[in-house]
């Protein structure tokens, strides 16, 4: 009897026991955990991260429709549009018929929260060092451009 192809036999790391606590989809669990109690510290407007998201995008990039909201911010359709929907009712965006195709609604941040950007940027900024903080300056550098690396 042939031995089987290498393809075919178990690696070291299939040998190696399972231990939950060095498996990635739990170490991410925890670590976004640990994110969202720091970013529910310094929220502003009571914004969720994924309003906090779409304001960011918005104030960024400019009026747009639902869908390519939906796209800037990696969220799908059901999801963004209930997003819209509550930033909309706390008065942070504006909804009107695109005047290219009145098909599509456009959403845009009315002009009194322009200055909402610097606010925003700085207190993302806070989350992200705060979250990062038990990493040494170069393991934050690894660390983001290995997870953006896998996006």
């Amino acid at each position: 009897m042939q031995p089987a192809p290498q393809s075919e036999r178990p690696d070291d790391a299939a040998k190696k026991a399972y231990v939950l606590d060095e498996q990635i989809g739990y170490l991410l669990r925890l670590v976004n955990q640990r994110h969202a109690l720091i970013f529910q510290e310094h929220t502003v407007l009571d914004l969720t991260p994924t309003q906090f998201s779409a304001m960011v995008r918005l104030l960024d990039e400019g009026e747009c429709s639902q869908n390519e909201l939906g796209r800037r911010t990696a969220m799908d359709v059901a999801t963004i549009k209930g997003v819209v929907d509550r930033l909309r009712v706390k008065g942070l965006v504006r909804l009107r018929p695109d005047p290219n195709d009145r098909r599509r609604t456009t959403i845009s941040v009315p002009g009194p929260h322009e200055d909402l950007r610097a606010t925003l940027h700085a207190v993302g900024r806070r989350i992200t060092r705060q979250t990062l903080k038990p990493l040494t300056p170069a393991e934050r550098r690894t660390l983001l451009r290995l997870l953006a690396k896998m996006v």
